[in-house]
């Protein structure tokens, strides 16, 4: 029986091939980058290695979209809604402002006369 020996100047010969043939598949890869074949063998490549742990993320990112898009919607209804109302006082002090007097400010705004002549004496004076 013969035994199989292996020299080094074939073991060499057998990596230059196996090299020989890794860098002609990474040129044809570079050729093909542009082309619709690269695409599809990336596109099954990530599916296939990260197509269990990808697709619940991917689930949960599409929830967070349409809970801000809804979120947002919300947001834009609030800004966009009725002004607050005017209060008796914001009124008696626009009313001071112009000189009205305080019995003309408590009728004008249904406060007391108390609270007008509080009102026209503070805000007669600064004139703001």
């Amino acid at each position: 029986m013969e035994a199989f020996v292996v020299t080094w100047r074939e073991l060499l010969i057998v990596v230059v091939a196996i090299l020989a043939i890794y860098v002609a598949e990474l040129l044809l890869l570079l050729r093909w980058s542009g082309s619709e074949r690269l695409r599809w063998w990336r596109r099954r490549a990530s599916t296939s290695a990260e197509g269990s742990a990808v697709d619940p993320l991917m689930r949960e990112i599409a929830d967070l979209r349409r809970q801000m898009v809804q979120l947002q919607g919300e947001v834009q209804k609030l800004q966009a809604g009725p002004a607050p109302s005017v209060s008796p006082y914001n009124q008696a002090i626009q009313m001071a402002r112009q000189g009205a007097g305080a019995a003309e400010v408590a009728s004008g705004c249904h406060i007391s006369r108390g609270e007008a002549e509080l009102i026209v004496a503070l805000y007669r004076k600064l004139r703001i």
